[in-house]
Protein backbone atom coordinates (compact mmCIF):
# COMPACT_ATOMS: atom_id res chain seq x y z
CA UNK A 1 0.00 0.00 0.00
CA UNK A 2 1.24 3.40 -1.20
CA UNK A 3 1.56 5.91 2.11
CA UNK A 4 2.22 8.84 -0.09
CA UNK A 5 -0.05 11.87 0.33
CA UNK A 6 -0.41 12.40 -3.16
CA UNK A 7 -1.96 9.21 -4.12
CA UNK A 8 -4.56 8.95 -1.95
CA UNK A 9 -8.13 7.91 -3.24
CA UNK A 10 -9.21 11.90 -2.85
CA UNK A 11 -5.83 13.02 -4.29
CA UNK A 12 -6.08 10.58 -7.19
CA UNK A 13 -10.12 11.72 -7.92
CA UNK A 14 -8.51 15.24 -7.97
CA UNK A 15 -5.31 14.83 -10.54
CA UNK A 16 -8.44 12.72 -12.99
CA UNK A 17 -10.71 16.20 -12.64
CA UNK A 18 -7.70 18.24 -13.42
CA UNK A 19 -6.05 16.44 -16.11
CA UNK A 20 -9.95 16.42 -18.02
CA UNK A 21 -9.99 20.11 -17.40
CA UNK A 22 -6.93 20.86 -19.04
CA UNK A 23 -7.37 18.25 -22.14
CA UNK A 24 -10.79 19.64 -22.16
CA UNK A 25 -9.89 23.33 -22.93
CA UNK A 26 -6.09 22.74 -24.35
CA UNK A 27 -5.71 18.80 -25.69
CA UNK A 28 -7.95 19.64 -29.02
CA UNK A 29 -6.29 22.46 -30.61
CA UNK A 30 -4.29 22.66 -33.39
CA UNK A 31 -1.17 24.42 -34.53
CA UNK A 32 -0.77 23.37 -38.58
CA UNK A 33 -2.26 19.93 -38.15
CA UNK A 34 -0.03 19.16 -34.78
CA UNK A 35 -1.08 19.55 -31.06
CA UNK A 36 -0.70 23.11 -30.12
CA UNK A 37 0.32 22.11 -26.76
CA UNK A 38 1.74 18.54 -25.74
CA UNK A 39 -0.11 16.14 -23.46
CA UNK A 40 3.22 15.77 -21.51
CA UNK A 41 2.92 19.34 -20.32
CA UNK A 42 -0.75 18.95 -19.29
CA UNK A 43 0.29 16.10 -17.21
CA UNK A 44 3.13 17.57 -15.92
CA UNK A 45 0.98 20.43 -15.18
CA UNK A 46 -1.83 18.21 -12.96
CA UNK A 47 1.31 16.11 -11.08
CA UNK A 48 2.43 19.65 -9.96
CA UNK A 49 -0.66 20.96 -8.84
CA UNK A 50 -1.93 18.28 -6.71
CA UNK A 51 1.70 17.85 -5.63
CA UNK A 52 1.50 21.49 -4.04
CA UNK A 53 -1.30 20.50 -2.03
CA UNK A 54 -4.13 22.31 -3.98
CA UNK A 55 -7.53 21.00 -2.64
CA UNK A 56 -9.32 21.63 -5.74
CA UNK A 57 -9.38 22.31 -9.50
CA UNK A 58 -10.10 26.22 -8.97
CA UNK A 59 -7.59 28.61 -10.73
CA UNK A 60 -6.55 25.15 -13.00
CA UNK A 61 -6.35 26.85 -15.74
CA UNK A 62 -4.58 30.23 -15.41
CA UNK A 63 -2.25 28.25 -13.59
CA UNK A 64 -1.16 26.13 -16.92
CA UNK A 65 -1.42 28.82 -19.32
CA UNK A 66 1.03 30.57 -16.88
CA UNK A 67 3.41 27.94 -16.24
CA UNK A 68 3.08 25.22 -18.98
CA UNK A 69 1.04 26.73 -22.05
CA UNK A 70 4.17 27.08 -24.00
CA UNK A 71 2.55 25.75 -27.66
CA UNK A 72 4.60 23.49 -29.74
Amino acid sequence: MNEDWRYTDERLKLREQVISILLNRFGGELKDGNPKYSSQSIYECAHDWVSQGNQTSFGIVKYYEAYYAKSN
